[in-house]
């Protein structure tokens, strides 16, 4: 299936509005001294190219050196066709992608008057990120599988991975901000950002571990996991958001 303007326009419309939009609630949880759109768009810019390029390449070279292992870590893990699967979705996307996004806040960094401010920024390359990944995944349902495909993809990464990645990140801008204002390290908080994106991939990827064993109940299993850390991520982001702002965080 070719993709016409039409497709590519609703694409790109489906991918990305919803990312913006949720870039401008966050910013909009603070009450006061709010972020400049002008900042938050060139952090959601960079997370939606280079930090998603970034994140392809180091992920394609790191399965590279995996594959060139293989028969050790085989050795090592058993003959297991799901290490893979596990590898990858919880173990070097998680530290890869939080790794390229951060970069995106720290370019930002010299901006960071309050410590929200680092939350604020963290999430807009978070949802940049999702937008690009956003219109990567359904693309390809739109072209593999047809138009109820892209439809459910769409409505399930809205409100589920573009939710996880921003939250992910706002942790990290939160530990960024906090290491420039306080001078804490920021190592903690990125690692917490990890261990989120590691464990919702744990549950995106439960209908695939374990579909001969549960059937379509792990696909539902691992969909309300993944949906309720991204919901619980993006609630305590936005507290804590609120808090600082008014002083009553630290």
């Amino acid at each position: 299936m070719a993709f016409s303007v039409l497709d590519l326009a609703i694409l790109l419309i489906v991918a990305f509005v919803p990312s913006i939009i949720y870039v401008v609630w966050i910013r909009n949880t603070e009450r006061f001294h709010k972020e400049p759109y002008a900042r938050l768009l060139r952090v959601f810019v960079y997370g939606a190219t280079i930090s998603i390029v970034l994140a392809i390449i180091l992920e394609s070279l790191v399965m590279e050196l995996y594959h060139m292992n293989f028969a050790r870590v085989y050795e090592l893990l058993g003959d297991n066709p799901n290490i893979e699967t596990i590898l990858l979705a919880c173990v070097i996307a998680p530290f890869v992608e939080e790794a390229t996004k951060t970069v995106g806040v720290l370019r930002q960094r010299r901006f960071m008057a309050e410590i929200e401010d680092g939350i604020v920024y963290g999430a807009a390359a978070g949802l940049g990120f999702a937008a690009t990944e956003n219109l990567l995944y359904e693309g390809s349902a739109l072209v593999e599988l047809g138009t109820t495909a892209f439809v459910a993809t769409a409505v399930v990464r809205i409100f589920s991975s573009s939710l996880l990645h921003a939250s992910a990140s706002a942790v990290s801008g939160l530990g960024i901000a906090r290491k420039l204002r306080q001078g804490r390290s920021w190592l903690p908080y990125y690692l917490g950002a990890v261990v989120m994106h590691s464990i919702f991939n744990l549950g995106a990827s439960l209908g695939t571990l374990y579909e001969d064993q549960l059937g379509s109940s792990a696909d539902l299993t691992g969909l309300i996991m993944a949906f309720m850390i991204a919901f619980v991520g993006i609630s305590l982001v936005r507290s804590k958001i609120r808090g600082l702002d008014r002083g009553l965080a630290r």
